[in-house]
Parts: structure tokens; sequence; C-alpha cells
């Protein structure tokens, strides 16, 4: 999944209908040139692409004054709806989406209903921790002991990892569920 993707179709969403440069400026104002792939260049060509291939709809809307293309505003199709649904409801409930992805979802969660939101970080908690099961059935008692070397200390990243993302999902997960944030249902 393309983080760039993600927040495109989630800027225009939001939107309704914008230019390049609304959506660069929204991704911008919520730091995700920080933190994403989201910059201007890239940007302008997802958005490029997206109408390409028919996730969004591209409109004409005034001439250049300095004598450059006219600019382009678009919306998203019901394809691009269901596309930007789709990746939005994947990042969320997958236990290993990149930082980035996992970032622009949490960003845009409120793109959602409450319980679907809450049904798909469960969803996270419940594989997090399979994940974590996992690992540690297959490692030894003692990850530090010196037959492990390496070994040893990457299973103890991993388990670690693992734990650290499954209690930052619970504490998201207890926030959603106390009434944080306005959902799509609740406006």
């Amino acid at each position: 999944m393309s983080t760039i993707r993600l927040l495109t179709l989630g800027a225009v969403r939001r939107r309704g209908r914008a230019h390049g440069y609304q959506v660069r400026a929204d991704l911008e104002s919520w730091g995700a040139h920080e933190w994403s792939t989201a910059r201007s260049g890239s940007v302008y060509h997802a958005l490029g692409i997206l109408a390409r291939d028919g996730l969004l709809l591209a409109h004409d809307v005034a001439p250049s004054e300095a004598g450059g293309p006219p600019r382009v505003e678009y919306e998203l199709t019901p394809d691009g709806d269901s596309t930007y649904l789709e990746l939005l409801r994947g990042a969320l409930a997958s236990r290993d989406p990149r930082l980035d992805q996992l970032s622009a979802a949490v960003g845009l969660i409120d793109d959602l209903p409450r319980e679907e939101a809450v049904t798909l970080l469960r969803r996270r908690v419940e594989a997090l921790d399979a994940w974590h099961a996992t690992i540690a059935d297959a490692a030894p008692a003692d990850l530090e002991a010196q037959e492990w070397g390496p070994i040893g200390a990457v299973l103890g990243l991993w388990l670690h990892e693992a734990a650290s993302r499954a209690d930052w999902t619970r504490r998201l997960l207890e926030r959603l569920e106390a009434g944080a944030f306005t959902m799509a249902d609740e406006r």
C-alpha cells in the first residue's frame, strides 16, 4: 500500500474537490512531509496517477494567468472512495504496516464510523498478540545466552516491537472507546 496514495485520496475526500496546491498544503499542515514521502512533487505525481487510474476525476477549472496549463481540481470517483476506505481499513487492521502508513491511517481514522474503527483496532491488537506469542514460542527462555548470539538480540527486538505496538494500539483503542475524536457517524 502506498502512503502517498492513502494521504492524497484522504485529503481530496475531506475537501470534496481540491487542486494540487490545496492537497499539498493540507498534507504539509498535517506534518506528512516530515514522516512520509508526501513531498510537493510526489503529491502532484500521485494526483495524476490516481486520475489516470480512475480514482480521481480531474476538472480543468481556471486558465493559468502565468501562461501555463489550466488549474486542475480533483474529486474522488466512487472507485476512489472505496479504494481510499480499503487502504484506510487495511492500514488500521494490519499488525505491521510501515510506520508512515499507520500514521496516515490514524490521522484519517475519523473518516470511519466509531464502531468500525474500534473493530479494526481490535483486529490489529489480536494480530499483534498472536505475533508476539509466535515469537515467544520460538524463542529460548534466555535470549541473552551466549549460544544465541545476535539471533537472540533479534528475537528480543521483535518481542519488544510486538509488545510495544500492541500496547500503543490498546491505548488508542481505549481513547476511541471513551469517545475521543468526532467520527464519521457522529458528524
